[in-house]
């Protein structure tokens, strides 16, 4: 007892010892940026601006794709120097494990040929000009790399690197599956067509604010549209119904499934629509609420030297990070391991070698016997915004050193997910660690179901971020817009508004969230764009803000991001910007200013006292 006596007496004599508050609001007015005419663009304008930003997007991720196979070609020759063919050999198998879109690599030196994997035979016979010329310019010490070339709807492309002495090259056909797979993911992502697809998993489409049924056959008739299982509805009775009363309700809706998650049950009928079950729930049972079951989609200190981090995309590729001052706040912390930020996504690709130990065991809310591990790629490019490893000499730099990421898995094949699994999943975050949680995802239907999560996690001090949709309409998205939730718009290079991002009052900030470069699955790495992009940034903001000052409350980092971001368009807070756009340096610093104010003294005394006891009690235990 006497000891931990002495612990608050030492701690009392250290907080005294403080900086006092700077004069005047250090937010920083910045330059002005007007979003231009976005709001008001026509139907067939913002499908035009749409398809231009995923265009980008492709050249984009086309780009890091040939960088990054040049550059593990030249790491490969470094092994003929090293160690001789028998290494060469290994080598190369140990890249073509790990980089699958390395379909074929042929080794030339020292009088040896060595050879590796396979590809299409026609796209084989396509590439053989592709691989001789790719030999001649190696023979004259010159890299090679070819046009794209087409084959049953795939794409390709041959290089080719001499090593610095000549004395070995390295020629090989990649496969750009992953193109294909970006297309299919912005397509849905900037809503560039009806997502989902009508009658898919029995899904109805609805007005957010009447349910009246729509049909969606055009991309811009998703602004302000919901949709729901259209044989399932969400019901959170005002007591718990007893065992006989749900039989009784199972039999009177011809139910096939009922699963209760917290307070809320989710019924599903064989016969009964969705509008005939809540009118049966709320005349029978007159519940706390029922609403559909609705679906959710993707919206993808001791002070340090500021840092320029060595990853070789970095430089090139990542404006998105000087441009909010990442590498100034580095200054302040590179972040912390216990301070965890979840992803509730699509999964995290768990082999990508660029997110290698900074990944947790995770969950997947659709099968619990399997890892969280991503079959889309927008959870992996979420990931790799916030926490890939940074100065490794391997792709993309994160925005956090040492935070770790809590991947959550609530989103299928498709991109989308039941508002069950979204709420079963932030509730699971909630549970296990997650000091931030990250979310990328939204609907226009304001669902109970989901705000009851939302206020479980926020009750339990954790910062909520969430991208504010793609749509580029007013009509606020969830869960966004829930007062709970710090909602994120997306800004691009210039510091403009993001032609896609949506707006409102809600809107707290703004972030990146144009052609932003991160990881992506099979260890590859994609440029992608949407508020989806923007929200990460801000998440990791907040884990490093936790990092630097972990006293704080999940409030108060918000009001810190809020209060430290960069004015743009109106003056003040606006439906555009918000706050304005995130500054990672501002709000670093301000969070250290506010862990030694003499204003804020007595709760942080409280605090570490109340810490010091609690270790104590603990430590008797």
């Amino acid at each position: 007892m006497k000891r931990a006596l002495l612990a608050i007496m030492l701690l009392a004599a250290i907080v005294f010892f403080v900086f006092p508050l700077p004069d005047g609001d250090k937010r920083q007015a910045g330059d002005r940026h007007t979003p231009g005419a976005e709001g008001n663009m026509t139907a067939a304008q913002e499908l035009t601006q749409n398809r231009l930003v995923m265009n980008q997007d492709l050249q984009r991720s086309d780009e890091l794709c040939r960088s990054q196979c040049m550059l593990h070609f030249t790491h490969l020759l470094s092994h003929s120097n090293h160690g001789g063919t028998a290494a060469v050999k290994k080598q190369m198998a140990l890249m073509q494990k790990k980089y699958r879109h390395m379909e074929f690599v042929e080794w030339n030196g020292h009088g040896r040929r060595l050879t590796s994997g396979k590809t299409d035979a026609e796209a084989y016979k396509i590439a053989q000009r592709h691989l001789k010329s790719a030999k001649q310019q190696a023979s004259l010490g010159k890299s090679y790399l070819s046009s794209p070339f087409t084959v049953k709807g795939q794409t390709y492309f041959v290089l080719g690197v001499p090593a610095k002495d000549g004395s070995a090259s390295v020629t090989g056909i990649v496969h750009q599956d992953i193109l294909d797979q970006i297309k299919l993911h912005q397509v849905k992502n900037l809503r560039l067509k009806p997502f989902p697809s009508e009658g898919r998993y029995k899904i109805e489409s609805a007005d957010s604010r009447t349910l009246t049924d729509v049909t969606v056959d055009h991309p811009e008739q998703n602004e302000g549209t919901s949709h729901y299982h259209t044989n399932q509805v969400v019901v959170r009775f005002r007591g718990d119904p007893t065992d006989g009363q749900l039989d009784q309700i199972k039999r009177d809706i011809s139910a096939v499934r009922a699963k209760k998650l917290g307070y809320t049950y989710v019924f599903e009928s064989r016969t009964m629509e969705a509008k005939t079950l809540m009118r049966y729930f709320t005349d029978k049972w007159n519940p706390h609420y029922v609403e559909p079951h609705f679906l959710y989609m993707t919206n993808e200190t001791e002070e340090l030297p500021a840092a320029k981090p060595n990853d070789t995309l970095y430089s090139r590729y990542q404006w998105n990070l000087p441009i909010i001052s990442t590498e100034k706040g580095w200054g302040v912390t590179r972040g912390k391991q216990e301070v965890i930020v979840g992803v509730v996504d699509t999964g995290v690709d768990l082999t990508h070698p660029d997110l290698q130990g900074r990944l947790l065991e995770g969950y997947n809310v659709y099968d619990k016997s399997t890892n969280p591990s991503d079959d889309v790629g927008h959870g992996t490019h979420v990931a790799g915004i916030i926490a890939a490893s940074v100065d490794n000499n391997e792709g993309v730099a994160g925005m956090t050193w040492f935070n770790k990421i809590l991947p959550v898995k609530v989103l299928d094949q498709s991109g989308a997910g039941s508002t069950y699994s979204v709420a079963e999943g932030i509730i699971w975050a909630a549970d296990h660690g997650a000091k931030v949680i990250n979310m990328s995802l939204g609907n226009y239907a304001e669902a109970e179901f989901l705000h009851d999560a939302i206020r479980y996690a926020y009750d339990k001090d954790i910062v909520l971020i969430a991208a504010s949709g793609n749509d580029n309409t007013i009509r606020p998205g969830y869960p966004a817009a829930y007062p709970e939730v710090f909602a994120v718009a997306a800004t691009d290079s210039n510091k403009r508004k993001a032609s896609f991002s949506n707006y409102g009052e809600y809107v707290d900030a703004a972030a990146p969230g144009v052609n932003i470069p991160s990881t992506y699955t099979g260890g590859q790495y994609a440029a992608l764009s949407g508020t989806s992009m923007a929200s990460p940034h801000v998440a990791a903001l907040a884990g490093l803000i936790r990092s630097v000052n972990p006293l704080l409350s999940n409030t108060e980092v918000m009001d810190i991001m809020r209060q430290s971001a960069v004015d743009l368009g109106e003056q003040g807070k606006d439906d555009y910007f918000g706050y304005g756009q995130i500054d990672v340096a501002n709000a670093l610093q301000a969070a250290n200013q506010k862990q030694e104010s003499l204003q804020l003294l007595p709760q942080n005394l409280d605090r570490k006292l109340n810490a010091v006891i609690q270790s104590f009690l603990n430590a008797r235990k």
